[in-house]
């Protein structure tokens, strides 16, 4: 986002100063259906207005540019989904609870879920925003203008269209970002160490999709010689971005909010956080009971392995309330053969297996 546009957009956000209620998040574009750009009026409002979620600047921002919404909501989906992927065999494991707040209550409280949580959604704006760029999908953004590497052999040519992930970082700041600065909190308060834990966990999820953008390369040449190179910036898996968050997530700082209004390390013996961690400010709610407080689902009903010793084992995941078993019927296909030409047939199995889930 460059020129004009930019600074009209940052004067808009810069207009809104009461606080928002966390009740919404613009995570609900994942859960609710967006009109492609084409199926309505380029600068129509209504279609801003109509989305669930958005703070007043997101809506403004929503207004300018139309047609990245569709990828905002691509982004929210794939992190919904990577955040259940990672925490799959934990207690917690980031599920969704409705179509408005997505999380529900628990991400009311400043844990360390709660900081991937907002990092991996931020990330999956990145993506989808950078990935669109590339195809083609957007007008005000194209291929990569990334400078060529340093360390690039001078015969390979630097220029094929890569991933803009410059314009997916800054897009995403502008937009994620909205939410909280856009509030006004009293100096060294509790809602301004959420406000600033949110920005650090945004930073730190935009910041593990540019750290891991790398270099591809295609070979060019006679019966595949590969006498000739072209290279170009792409984008890393995504699970590989979601498996480096869950890394930071391990390692996580807690923290305080100062009187000057600064985040500080709780334990000063640590080292203070860089761009690329995250930190939280709330201990974590127990996951192993149901609480409409915290919003905590609870572990009962939750499938287990028995002779795990981790934490989807039976004792840890069902905090010691033992478990039940039954068995299922799981059919798949077996016995393979490959026949000339071209397919593939396959029997099918059938097979009784033993299944836990806690009490």
């Amino acid at each position: 986002m460059t020129g004009p546009r930019l600074a009209l957009a940052a004067a808009l956000l810069c207009s809104c100063t009461s606080p928002v209620a966390d009740a919404n998040s613009w995570w609900s574009l994942a859960m609710n259906p967006i009109q492609r750009p084409e199926m309505y009026i380029i600068g129509a409002q209504p279609v801003c207005s109509q989305l669930p979620g958005l703070s007043p600047g997101q809506r403004k921002l929503c207004q300018l540019y139309q047609e990245h919404m569709v990828f905002i909501g691509e982004g929210a989906r794939s992190a919904i989904k990577e955040c259940q992927y990672q925490f799959r065999q934990r207690r917690w494991n980031c599920s969704t609870v409705d179509n408005t707040s997505v999380f529900g209550r628990v991400m009311k409280i400043g844990s360390r879920e709660t900081a991937f949580t907002y990092a991996v959604s931020a990330a999956g704006v990145v993506n989808a925003i950078s990935r669109a760029c590339r195809e083609g999908e957007l007008s005000s953004c194209g291929c990569s203008r990334a400078a060529r590497p340093k360390d690039l052999p001078r015969d390979w040519l630097w220029g094929g269209c890569g991933d803009n992930v410059e314009y997916g970082y800054r897009f995403a700041k502008e937009f994620v970002d909205a939410k909280e600065r856009e509030k006004n909190y009293v100096r060294g308060s509790e809602e301004q160490a959420r406000m600033l834990m949110n920005l650090q966990n945004n930073e730190a999820g935009r910041r593990a999709v540019y750290k891991l953008a790398d270099v591809a390369c295609k070979c060019h040449g006679v019966s595949g010689s590969c006498s000739l190179k072209t290279c170009w910036l792409q984008l890393a898996d995504f699970r590989k971005v979601g498996d480096l968050l869950k890394e930071k997530y391990d390692s996580a700082a807690a923290m305080r909010i100062s009187r000057k209004g600064k985040l500080e390390l709780v334990n000063a013996r640590f080292n203070m956080p860089t761009q690329e961690d995250l930190v939280y400010v709330d201990p974590s709610p127990d996951y192993c009971l149901r609480n409409e407080t915290t919003g905590s689902l609870g572990t009962q009903g939750r499938l287990c392995n028995k002779t795990s010793e981790g934490m989807d084992g039976c004792e840890l995941m069902c905090c010691g309330r033992g478990y039940d078993q039954f068995k299922s019927v799981q059919v798949e296909r077996c016995h393979c053969k490959f026949h000339w030409c071209c397919y593939v047939k396959c029997k099918k199995c059938t097979e009784i297996v033993d299944q836990y889930v806690c009490k």
